[in-house]
């Protein structure tokens, strides 16, 4: 009765030493096709306006240069870039604690006394007093993931870079739109001020 209680116990303990499943993406269910929406035809001709890039469906040069020369010294997308660099050098090194770690040190010294000596036991002549030693080890350490929890804080970190990624790519997203935006606003605003001025005339 006494072991069955105590081999009970160890197993609860060690038990509550496990990092929790893995994690599982929830199902979710999406339908087939939007409502009423029309017949798209075969699968092969339809061809969904998402798949098409922006300077492909506008074709205007300003906008595109616009849109470029945005993307190349606006500061938000520096800095978005730059954290997904942190984010994927914070990942890596995370990931360099499920391997084994090596480390060596090496010391060579060379030490050279007064020829005199001391002065109540002088050195008899010709005495080497030039010393020299060299010293080195290394060391090899490596945590063993019994329970999981380096392959849970290597999950957090991937996860946290590809959200820092995907981050960058909202980013973009909205400073196109943002750009596209103000220049549609500014070419609809010239018109309206052509079609006043052609009235006042």
């Amino acid at each position: 009765m006494i072991r069955f209680t105590f081999i009970a116990s160890l197993a609860a303990l060690l038990s509550g030493c496990a990092v929790g499943p893995n994690y599982k993406r929830p199902a979710s269910e999406v339908p087939p096709q939007f409502r009423n929406a029309p017949n798209p035809g075969p699968p092969a001709a339809a061809q969904s306006l998402s798949d098409t890039k922006w300077f492909d469906l506008f074709h205007d040069d300003t906008l595109t240069a616009l849109v470029n020369t945005a993307l190349q010294q606006n500061f938000d997308l520096r800095i978005a870039a730059e954290r997904v660099l942190e984010t994927r050098a914070q990942y890596g090194i995370q990931r360099s604690q499920l391997f084994p770690e090596l480390d060596a040190a090496g010391q060579w010294s060379a030490v050279r006394t007064s020829t005199i000596g001391n002065i109540f036991f002088p050195l008899p002549p010709g005495t080497n007093t030039a010393l020299s030693y060299t010293q080195a080890g290394f060391s090899l350490s490596w945590e063993l993931d019994v329970w999981g929890r380096l392959r849970r804080l290597n999950e957090a970190a991937r996860a946290l870079y590809l959200s820092s990624d995907e981050a960058r790519r909202g980013v973009v997203t909205t400073l196109i739109g943002d750009v596209s935006t103000s220049y549609f606003n500014l070419r609809e605003l010239d018109l309206e001020l052509e079609i006043s001025q052609r009235t006042r005339d």
